[in-house]
């Protein structure tokens, strides 16, 4: 199976090499899809000199759009049997990627998430994100009879034909609630397995907020009672 590893970049200068290394180094994807969602901070100068057309393909958003939109503009340019999620900013280490797409390749499922919290809090979560995360895990659970652990996580994995038939609209960080919501509703099973995590603070360049956990709320709850 061919693997498309999709990376949303807005302003990771400092990360986005080592990250594209990273990836590179597990000799597991077929493709990398980066897609610059308007960076601002010499990240497009570091993209434009880098793309390799065998292995790397590089896009640009002339305005910056939001994770979301990023995300859309890179599953519709992947050719990969599997899509792969990856931040740019080093919190989530490509090393994990031969078991997050373990179940996947066995047949157990076609939709895995990789859970920061299944074996136990990360060392160093802010205690605003860590309430946030599992607020609206809990949320999702209740609305969409679930058990995940990890709602929000980055590293979601699945098979590219789980996204027939879902349409994909939010720009920003409610990108998860809705991919989530959409596939549950569908009656695809999430498997999650527990990966390494190293959070950064907001000093360091984290870029969600509290406006984006309330539009996380209002989207599970405005995905619930869509049709």
């Amino acid at each position: 199976m061919k693997l498309s590893v999709l990376v949303p970049v807005y302003n990771e200068r400092d990360t986005v090499l080592d990250v594209l290394d990273a990836v590179r180094s597990t000799r597991l994807a077929s493709e990398i899809v980066v897609v610059d969602d308007g960076s601002t901070d010499g990240t497009r100068a570091l993209l434009k000199d880098l793309e390799d057309k065998s292995v790397v393909r590089v896009l640009f958003h002339e305005q910056n759009a939001g994770k979301g939109a990023a995300l859309r503009t890179a599953m519709q340019a992947a050719t990969g049997d599997i899509l792969l999620i990856q931040d740019a900013d080093l919190e989530y280490h490509p090393r994990q990627y031969s078991k997050l797409l373990a179940p996947i390749e066995a047949g157990e499922t076609d939709v895995v998430y990789g859970s920061r919290f299944l074996a136990g809090d990360p060392e160093g979560i802010l205690k605003s994100s860590l309430f946030a995360n599992k607020l609206l895990t809990i949320m999702t659970n209740a609305l969409f009879r679930n058990s995940l652990t990890d709602m929000e996580t980055c590293y979601k994995v699945f098979r590219r034909e789980v996204l027939d038939g879902i349409s994909l609209r939010a720009n920003r960080f409610d990108f998860e609630p809705e991919f989530t919501a959409k596939i549950l509703k569908r009656g695809i099973r999430i498997v999650e397995v527990p990966v390494e995590f190293s959070p950064r603070a907001y000093a360091e360049g984290k870029k969600i907020g509290t406006w984006d956990g309330v539009q996380a709320v209002w989207a599970l709850l405005r995905y619930r009672l869509a049709d």
